[in-house]
């Protein structure tokens, strides 16, 4: 068991892969599932896949698990969640996403990714509410992630650790959500420090090198589940024109309401996804 104030991931010393075996340990005590298959962070407006993937078997509070820290961010709901598919296969649900922005160090921000690993999940879906730059695109839209711009200037391989980011966000399981909606479009997403939303300027910048959504996550975690092996799908829901695209101001009220309007149908498609894989 975990808090914000007395955390194992906060002691440099600490192996973070042992602290998340103990977390997989955990979830399978708690939950009584031995053994995950797919795993799935849920950001803002994602949540309500949950319901609809299958059935819910346990639900426990994600500070009873080792590692974990209370959700900062409201939106999301600080449990874990498992659910049965239809095809019998084990899906975590993680509401507890730690932010680069909480000032908790890079151990925390990724642990439910290495946590999910541990318990066996071999693939890794991402979800976020961010901002985009491409015009066509409108608030309310999901968006697949090809690719991602770490901005953070922080990773969460430690020491001399060579990873291969080479497809990170797996074509395959691209071309598996578009044969579900063929109207899915995708785009790199720039994974920003936060919590401040980006500058006009700073838009620009990731426009000009490259990108076209805007965010405070992800990355990281992508980074984190590639190098415990796992197949990563990234989805994003365009809650709101990134600044300088927008002409009106930014606000996190408005990520939530557009996530909220947005939900009937994301969640219907990301469920259909996970019905796939």
């Amino acid at each position: 068991m975990s808090d914000a104030i007395d955390n194992p991931l906060d002691d440099p010393t600490a192996d973070p892969f042992e602290i998340a075996a103990e977390a997989a340990a955990d979830i399978a005590r708690l939950t009584g599932v031995e053994r995950h298959d797919i795993a799935l962070t849920l950001g803002s407006g994602w949540g309500r896949a949950a319901e609809l993937i299958g059935e819910t078997t346990a639900t426990i509070p994600a500070t009873e698990v080792t590692g974990f820290s209370r959700p900062a961010l409201e939106g999301h709901v600080g449990s874990l969640r498992s659910i049965r598919t239809p095809k019998g296969r084990n899906v975590l649900i993680i509401g507890a996403r730690t932010h680069y922005y909480e000032g908790h160090g890079v151990r925390r921000v990724v642990h439910s990714v290495r946590t999910a690993a541990a318990t066996g999940a071999r693939t890794m879906v991402l979800t976020n509410g961010a901002g985009g730059i491409k015009p066509a695109w409108s608030p309310g839209q999901p968006v697949l992630i090809s690719d991602h711009l770490n901005l953070t200037g922080a990773s969460p391989l430690e020491g001399a650790t060579f990873i291969d980011l080479t497809d990170l966000y797996s074509q395959r399981l691209r071309d598996l959500a578009r044969s579900i909606d063929p109207s899915l479009d995708e785009g790199v997403y720039c994974q920003f420090r936060g919590p401040q939303y980006e500058t006009p300027a700073e838009v620009r910048m990731a426009r000009t090198i490259g990108g076209h959504i805007v965010g405070m996550s992800t990355a990281l975690e992508a980074i984190a589940a590639r190098q415990a092996g796992m197949e990563i799908l990234g989805m994003s829901l365009i809650t709101n024109m990134a600044a300088g695209i927008q002409t009106t101001p930014l606000s996190h009220q408005e990520v939530i309401e557009a996530g909220q309007a947005a939900e009937p149908v994301i969640a219907s498609l990301l469920a259909r996804v996970v019905g796939a894989l």
